[in-house]
C-alpha cells in the first residue's frame, strides 16, 4: 500500500508539470502528448508492467491502473498511451522469448512504442469471432488482407498487436478457433501494404482505420500458436477493461472534486450553493457510486495480478466505473451551470472523453450480456 501511495504521489506531482491548459491546447491542434509520454517513460511509469529482466519495473495491473487513475484525476487524458499497458499481458504470457528479448527492452526504454491494438473491424464490430482480416500462411511469411477500424494511436505507434483469421471461419468447429495474433513492426510497412486513415471524433483520441493490401510480414511475427489467438487476446481484454475502469475512477474524482469546490465557493442569493441539498445530494451520490465502483475495480485488479479468472470482475468494474464517471461528469456540469460548458473549465472536455467508455472497449450492453449468460447462466441471447 505504501508503494502504491508513493506511485500516486509521484504521478500527481508529475502531472502538475502538465496542467489542464496543456491538454486543452493539444485538443485544439489535434496534437499528441509526446512531451508528456517522454516524461512518463523517463520516470518508468510506462514500463510498469514489463519485467525487470527486460528493463521494466515489474509491477502488476493495480500499479498500472493507479498511474492511469492519477492522470485522469489531474485532468489529463491517458488515452494516448494506455494500450502499451493493456497489450502487455498478451505479449508477456504468450510471446516467444525472441519476441520478448527483441521488443520489450526497447519498449521499456521508450525507443519503441506499442500503442496500437488491431481487433475491431467495420462489419464485425464487437463480434470479434466474425472478423474477416485474413493472414495467409506461406511458410516463412504471412500475407495479410483486410481492414480494421477504431484503431487508436496507429499513427503514433511503432508496433501493433493484430488479430487476424488464419483459418477460414467455415473450416473451424468453433468460431473462436482459427484466429491468430501477430506482433508487427509498423515502421516500414506504412505505404507498403498498410494504409492508415485518421478518423475525426468528438475527443482528441487519435483513432484510425487500417487497410491491409497484400501486406507481407515474417512468420516470426506470430504470437504463440497459430489459431489460438482469441484465447490470447482475452488476457489483453480483461486488462484493458480493468485499466479503463481505473481511468473512469480518476475521471470521477476529477468531477467530484471540481463540483465540491465550486459548490462550496460559488455564492448565489448570499450563500454558497453547496448549502442547498439539491446541489449537495447529487455530488454525494456520485461519490457513493464512485466508491462502490472503485471497490470492484480493485478486486478485479487483485484477481488479475494473482492469475485468477477475473472475467466477471473486470466486466462489472468497467460497467460500474464508466457509468459512475458519466454521472459524476453530468453532476459536475450541472453544478457549474453555464460555466460547465466553458472550455477553460475543462469539464466539457473531460465529459466528452469519459463518455467513450460506455461504448468502448466493449459496450455496456455486451457487458450485461456477458453477465446474463456467463455469470447468471441465463439462455444465450445471440
Amino acid at each position: 500500500m505504501i508503494e502504491y501511495q508513493e506511485i500516486r504521489n509521484s504521478v500527481s506531482k508529475l502531472c502538475e508539470r502538465f496542467p489542464n491548459e496543456y491538454w486543452r491546447e493539444l485538443e485544439k491542434s489535434n496534437g499528441y502528448p509526446d512531451d508528456f509520454i517522454r516524461v512518463l517513460n523517463d520516470e518508468g511509469f510506462l514500463s510498469v508492467l514489463i519485467p525487470e529482466e527486460y528493463g521494466g519495473v515489474g509491477l502488476g495491473i493495480e500499479a498500472a491502473g493507479i498511474i492511469l487513475e492519477e492522470i485522469s484525476r489531474s485532468g489529463g487524458h491517458p488515452g494516448a498511451f494506455h494500450a502499451q499497458m493493456y497489450t502487455m499481458g498478451t505479449v508477456l504470457r504468450h510471446g516467444s522469448e525472441d519476441q520478448k528479448a527483441r521488443y520489450l527492452p526497447k519498449i521499456a526504454s521508450g525507443e519503441l512504442r506499442l500503442q496500437a491494438f488491431g481487433v475491431t473491424e467495420p462489419v464485425a464490430g464487437t463480434d470479434t469471432t466474425s472478423i474477416r482480416t485474413f493472414a495467409e500462411n506461406r511458410g516463412d511469411h504471412y500475407i495479410i488482407n483486410g481492414s480494421k477500424v477504431w484503431i487508436s494511436r496507429a499513427e503514433h505507434s511503432d508496433l501493433i498487436l493484430l488479430l487476424a483469421r488464419t483459418t477460414p471461419a467455415g473450416e473451424v468447429k468453433r468460431k473462436t478457433e482459427g484466429l491468430s495474433v501477430f506482433l508487427i513492426d509498423m515502421r516500414e510497412i506504412v505505404g507498403n501494404g498498410l494504409t492508415i486513415h485518421p478518423i475525426e471524433t468528438m475527443m482528441n483520441h487519435h483513432t484510425t482505420e487500417l487497410f491491409f493490401d497484400n501486406l507481407k510480414i515474417p512468420a516470426d511475427c506470430l504470437v504463440g500458436e497459430e489459431g489460438k489467438g482469441f484465447r490470447y487476446i482475452l488476457d489483453g481484454m480483461n486488462a484493458e477493461r480493468i485499466l479503463i475502469s481505473y481511468e473512469c475512477i480518476g475521471d470521477c474524482k476529477f468531477f467530484i472534486e471540481r463540483a465540491k469546490t465550486y459548490a462550496s465557493e460559488r455564492e448565489v442569493f448570499g450563500r454558497p450553493i453547496g448549502k442547498n441539498q439539491g446541489v449537495q445530494f447529487p455530488i454525494a451520490r456520485s461519490y457513493a457510486e464512485m466508491r462502490a465502483a472503485e471497490l470492484m475495480v480493485n478486486e478485479a485488479a487483485r484477481k488479475f495480478d494473482a492469475g485468477e479468472h477475473c472475467g466477471e470482475e473486470a466486466n462489472i468494474a468497467k460497467l460500474l466505473a464508466s457509468e459512475a464517471s458519466w454521472k459524476a461528469g453530468d453532476t459536475c456540469l450541472q453544478t457549474h451551470g453555464g460555466y460547465g460548458f466553458a472550455k477553460e473549465f475543462d469539464i466539457e472536455r473531460k465529459l466528452r472523453e469519459t463518455r467513450l467508455y460506455q461504448v468502448a472497449p466493449v459496450s455496456t450492453n455486451l457487458i450485461l450480456s456477458y453477465i446474463s449468460e456467463h455469470v447468471l447462466g441465463l439462455p444465450r441471447s445471440f
